[in-house]
């Protein structure tokens, strides 16, 4: 006798910290051409919460706090060398 197995499915927890990281790679692209500081903080902060609720999207929420890092540091780079406001 065959069976059909189970489609396990994706709690919604998951779905938020999908999401979540999604928004944080935006955030940290933003942070790179406006003010650093306020969008580059916050990504950062969206991308730890999103890593630390995902359970199975961690490779995105690992790729959120390593593109809100990079973001955050590449704007504070950018605002610097040209005398931009950082906040």
């Amino acid at each position: 006798m065959s069976t059909v197995p189970s489609v396990e499915r994706e709690r919604p927890a998951d779905t938020v910290a999908g999401f979540l990281s999604a928004l944080a790679i935006v955030g940290g692209l933003i942070a790179v051409a406006v003010r650093p500081v306020p969008v580059g903080v916050f990504s950062i902060l969206i991308a730890l919460i999103a890593a630390g609720m995902s359970g199975r999207h961690e490779r995105l929420a690992a790729t959120g706090v390593a593109v809100a890092s990079a973001g955050f540091l590449a704007g504070m780079i950018v605002a610097v060398i040209t005398s931009h406001a950082l906040w």
